[in-house]
C-alpha cells in the first residue's frame, strides 16, 4: 500500500480524484480492526441524502495490518466516495480524531463543519443534513445526537435502557453538556479556536476525551446543541452486555468525570480540594441514591451510580481503567 506523509504522523493512503473547493462539511471516521463494520458506515455514509456536499476522511489508526485502509482505499480512489484515507500513527482514538481534524483543516479549505462518526456505527439517510439544519437553526457551535445502540444479540435488547447506552439528551434543542464523539458535529470556528492537540491524547487508552474537549468549549462560550432527530446506529457486541464490561465501563465513566473536573479547576483556589469534596459527598450519596432507584425497579441503575461514585474516588488515587488499551476486550 503506496502512502506519502502529508502531516507530521500522518501518511496519505488513498485520495478521491474530486475538487476540493466548495466542500462544506468533512465527516471524519476513525478505524481500528473493524473493517466488515467500517465498509457499513461508508456505505450508509454514500447513501446520506443532502444537497451539501460533503468529503469523507478515514484513519486508520491501526499502522500495521491496515485492514481498514484497505477495504476503504478502492472506494475513494475509485471516485465513489469523495475524500482521503490516512494512517494516522500515534495509537489512540484521541490521536486519531486529531489527525482526522489536521486533515480536514488542511485540505478542504472552504468547510464549515467536521462530523465525527466511529466505525462501529451507520448513520441515519438524513444524518449530515439534520445535523448540519440543527447547527444552524440553534445557532450551535457543538451538535450532538443520538448514538442508538443495535445488539449483536436481539434478545439483549432490555440493555438499550442501561445508563451506559442510554442518549444524553431526548429533546431537540440548546443544551449544557454533550458526552460523546461518536455523534458529534463541530464547527470550524471552534477548531480555529482551540489549541492543538485537539483531542487531549492523555485520554487516548481511557476515553473520554471528548468530554474533556466539551467541556473546554463551553469554558471558551461556545454554544451546545441536541439534535435527537440525526441518529447513527451503533453495532453492540455480545462482549459488552457481560457484567464485567459494563461495570468497568461505569468505573471509568466515574473516573473521567473527576479527571475532567480537576481540569476545570485547575485555575481555582483549592480546585483539587473542591473536587475530592466533591467525589466524597457524591460517594456518601450514592447508597441512597441506589437504594431510591432499586425501590423503583431499577437496579441497573442503583448499581451504575455506585460504580461511578466509586471511580470518582478512586481516580484520586491514580486508578484508569484504560479499556481502549485492549481493544480485543472492548
Amino acid at each position: 500500500m503506496n502512502e506519502s506523509e502529508i502531516l507530521p504522523g500522518i501518511s496519505l493512503v488513498a485520495r478521491s480524484p474530486h475538487p476540493v473547493a466548495g466542500i462544506e462539511a468533512v465527516v471524519i471516521c476513525p478505524t481500528f480492526r473493524r473493517p466488515d463494520h467500517l465498509l457499513k458506515t461508508l456505505h450508509s455514509l454514500q447513501a446520506q441524502q443532502t444537497v451539501r456536499r460533503f468529503a469523507v476522511i478515514v484513519m486508520e489508526n491501526e499502522a500495521e495490518d491496515r485492514e481498514g485502509a484497505a477495504v476503504a482505499a478502492p472506494l475513494f480512489e475509485g471516485g465513489e466516495m469523495q475524500g482521503m484515507v490516512v494512517i494516522a500513527h500515534e495509537r489512540g482514538n484521541c490521536s486519531a480524531y486529531n489527525a482526522g481534524l489536521q486533515t480536514a483543516l488542511q485540505h478542504y479549505p472552504d468547510f464549515r463543519h467536521v462530523l465525527i462518526i466511529d466505525d462501529d456505527e451507520v448513520a441515519d439517510v438524513q444524518w449530515i443534513e439534520l445535523m448540519i439544519a440543527a447547527a444552524d437553526r440553534y445557532s450551535a457551535d457543538l451538535v450532538g445526537g443520538p448514538q442508538r445502540p443495535v445488539f449483536a444479540n436481539p434478545g439483549k435488547n432490555r440493555f438499550e435502557h442501561h445508563p451506559v447506552f442510554k442518549p444524553a439528551h431526548h429533546k431537540s434543542g440548546p443544551v449544557r453538556v454533550l458526552y460523546s464523539s461518536g455523534n458529534l458535529l463541530i464547527g470550524k470556528q471552534v477548531l480555529k479556536a482551540l489549541d492543538q492537540p485537539f483531542f487531549d491524547p492523555r485520554f487516548n487508552f481511557l476515553g473520554g476525551g471528548d468530554i474533556d474537549l466539551v467541556s473546554r468549549c463551553t469554558a471558551m462560550g461556545f454554544k451546545l446543541a441536541w439534535c435527537e432527530e440525526a441518529c447513527v446506529y451503533e453495532t453492540v457486541p455480545e462482549r459488552r452486555l457481560q457484567a464485567d464490561w459494563i461495570r468497568a465501563r461505569s468505573l471509568r465513566n466515574g473516573v473521567i468525570s473527576t479527571l475532567v473536573e480537576k481540569r476545570q479547576r485547575a485555575e481555582e483556589p483549592f480546585g483539587g480540594i473542591r473536587t475530592f469534596m466533591k467525589s466524597a459527598a457524591l460517594l456518601g450519596l450514592a447508597p441512597f441514591r441506589a437504594a431510591r432507584d432499586v425501590a423503583k425497579g431499577s437496579i441497573v441503575t442503583g448499581q451504575y451510580r455506585l460504580y461511578i461514585a466509586l471511580g470518582r474516588i478512586l481516580a484520586h488515587f491514580g486508578y484508569q481503567n484504560e479499556q481502549y488499551r485492549q481493544p480485543e476486550k472492548n
